[in-house]
């Protein structure tokens, strides 16, 4: 079977044996936060083949976002929020990016090759797009449309060193572009929580049209406070690490919600 097979009998990407792309927890909640989880899953479609990729390859930060699903699913236990969960591996598509972006369903990711992603068809990347990013986006802005959701926040992961192994220093980091309030707010009820921590403001990435979805598309376009909240991963690559930051991104959400 070719490493590009994109479709089945059926005529699509997912076979019914496939996860479904999206997860929704707390649906019926009323509390005012809607939290969000693009780089949750790390799974691939039967039909890609693994993507032409090793295990370990895709266990890595290049094929999801390390602990962030995690400490998502115990935020939203612990504040009783709904959460949207998405289930496929960013290499298959980013759910944080523009579909049409060169990144969206990369060829080379930090440096590895992705075999399945070479030189992939139209329509290979439009049964990705039709059957993970739109339901997924779909069921991001239905929540938010929801009347009593007044915030939006998305959570993600990040390596602690860049390629050349520079270290990153930040532990938490928040990523914004309009709505600087509400970054700086959360920052300052960290603080209050863990005054030690070094905190990064658009560190370590910037926004901007081209590569990021969800701060120009569901935060700026809804006119909603919302932020990107990045946690170091090796900070939350297991189960103590993931209730610990969970345990203090709740105080700090919870305390965030009684101000909306």
């Amino acid at each position: 079977m070719s490493l590009h097979t994109s479709v089945g009998e059926s005529g699509r990407l997912l076979s019914p044996l496939d996860p479904d792309p999206v997860t929704i927890i707390n649906q019926e909640s009323s509390f005012p936060v809607l939290l969000v989880c693009e780089h949750a899953g790390k799974t691939v479609p039967a039909a890609l083949n693994g993507l032409g990729l090793p295990d370990d390859a895709r266990e890595a930060h290049i094929g999801w976002d390390i602990g962030a699903a995690a400490v998502t699913r115990l935020m939203a236990e612990q504040l009783g929020a709904p959460a949207v969960f998405q289930s496929y591996s960013r290499l298959v598509i980013d759910c944080n990016r523009p579909p049409e972006a060169p990144d969206a369903m990369p060829e080379v990711s930090d440096g590895v090759i992705v075999p399945g992603n070479r030189s992939l068809s139209d329509d290979a990347r439009a049964h990705r797009t039709q059957e993970i990013f739109e339901p997924f986006n779909a069921a991001v802005t239905m929540m938010r449309e929801a009347p009593h959701c007044r915030a939006i926040l998305s959570i993600h992961s990040f390596n602690p060193q860049l390629q050349d192994g520079v270290p990153r220093p930040w532990e938490i980091s928040f990523l914004y572009r309009k709505d600087t309030a509400t970054s700086e707010r959360l920052r300052q009820l960290v603080l209050e929580n863990a005054p030690d921590l070094t905190i990064g403001m658009n560190e370590p990435y910037q926004i901007d049209d081209e590569s990021d979805w969800f701060v120009p598309r569901h935060g700026e376009e809804s006119g909603l406070p919302h932020s990107l909240i990045e946690i170091r991963n090796d900070l939350i690559s297991d189960a103590a690490g993931q209730a610990g930051w969970a345990k203090l991104l709740t105080a700090v959400v919870h305390r965030f919600a009684t101000e909306l």
